[in-house]
């Protein structure tokens, strides 16, 4: 019998016997072998998108007013899932910066960001117009996304911390953040969301006026509000 025929006999003879010697220990350790390269492939994926999500948060941070003052417990996952829902919603009108502010201060005040977007939406007509004129008054005009008078502007902005020029009510990020403070004192002084959004639509006089006429204060406004921010929640 030719020699070489030999050895390969004796070579398979050899592997069949450590094979089986090893038995299921070998089997396990190559199974952990395929799960930790499955592992790998899996932290890579999850890297790459960690990644990818932490240049977008850049972006989105990058057009925020400078020194903006971003709580410590702030839930950014939360906040940019927030301005990318209100940017669809919006048809692209209401900026990824501005959701990512908005969301932002509604966390500091403890208000929901939905709520303050719906109230941007109906004082803008649906355009979120940061330019906008409203029609002239017996106190003259609203300027701006969140439509404020000269006449609450000032005193917004103190309690804000934030300085006042007119100009400033045409600036988003300086709208929103007005709006977000108002609504904040509003709230805490009614402790309703009915008498809070109503006075801000008609003016503290005119929200009284409005529950001495119609014995509360669900105007058509602070309704359809609430029941837009909720039917948002929802989705």
């Amino acid at each position: 019998m030719d020699r070489s025929f030999i050895s390969m006999l004796a070579a398979a003879a050899l592997l069949i016997v450590t094979v089986f010697s090893l038995g299921s220990g070998y089997m396990e350790a190559q199974q952990e072998v395929n799960e930790l390269t499955g592992m790998d492939r899996e932290t890579k994926e999850i890297r790459t998108e960690i990644d990818e999500h932490f240049l977008s948060l850049q972006e989105e941070i990058s057009e925020l007013p400078p020194e903006y003052a971003v709580s410590g417990a702030a839930n950014w996952e939360e906040a940019l899932e927030t301005a990318k829902l209100l940017y669809e919603d919006s048809e692209g009108e209401f900026r990824k910066d501005w959701g990512l502010l908005l969301a932002l201060e509604a966390e500091k005040h403890g208000i929901s960001p939905l709520l303050v977007y719906e109230l941007l939406r109906i004082e803008t007509g649906g355009t979120f117009d940061p330019d906008l004129v409203g029609p002239e008054t017996a106190y003259g005009h609203a300027y701006g996304l969140a439509q404020f008078m000269e006449n609450t502007g000032p005193w917004i902005a103190e309690k804000a911390g934030l300085p006042y020029e007119k100009e400033l009510l045409y600036d988003p990020h300086y709208a929103i953040q007005l709006s977000v403070t108002y609504l904040d004192y509003l709230y805490d002084k009614y402790e309703d969301w009915d008498y809070a959004l109503t006075a801000y639509h008609r003016g503290m006089n005119g929200m009284e006026a409005y529950v001495e006429e119609h014995g509360d204060a669900e105007s058509w406004y602070a309704v359809k509000i609430q029941e837009e921010a909720e039917s948002m929640a929802s989705r």
